[in-house]
């Protein structure tokens, strides 16, 4: 079944992408909420554990031949840029940085959270750039996949009766 954008899909599938991320993290514990703040789209608190996190939430849809496109996380071509946003809110609401991924495709979608610093340390390319980017080449999921700090999940599409 082919992928058929509607005119606000970057919209939808953004909020499907931060609803999905706050559904597996109160399924894990988290109180969570989406907010309407510069940096961040989710406050998460886990009372046993103490820890509270502030996510930047990257939603995408991928058409076929798409299906390994990067997605963007943070731009610096404007300032204050997307990463000191992310910080400062943080800092505003006393929450850990932390970054998820929401990627669908035609058959598929993945799900990735990891914090800023392990992002960081382990994928942020270490050269001047005016982006920082999630890879999604197969090398770098099966990377993802064996992270034990990134938060992964695969759901499989598996639909009937789908065609408009």
């Amino acid at each position: 079944m082919a992928i058929l954008k509607s005119s606000r899909h970057s919209y939808v599938v953004g909020k499907f992408g931060e609803h999905s991320i706050c559904n597996w993290l109160s399924r894990s514990g988290f109180e969570v909420t989406i907010v309407d703040h510069t940096g961040i789209d989710i406050l998460a608190y886990h009372p046993k554990l103490g820890k509270r996190l502030g996510i930047s939430v990257k939603s995408r849809t991928r058409n076929i031949g798409t299906e390994t496109t990067s997605v963007t996380i943070f731009r610096y071509d404007k300032q204050p840029d997307d990463r000191s946003k992310l910080i400062a809110a943080c800092a505003a609401f006393a929450c850990e940085p932390w970054i998820a991924v929401y990627v669908e495709t035609e058959k598929f979608a993945d799900i990735f959270l990891t914090s800023l610093g392990n992002f960081d340390t382990r994928y942020r390319t270490k050269t001047a750039k005016t982006l920082d980017s999630w890879k999604m080449s197969n090398a770098h999921v099966n990377r993802y996949k064996s992270d034990e700090n990134i938060k992964y999940i695969r759901i499989n599409f598996n639909t009937h009766n789908w065609d408009w």
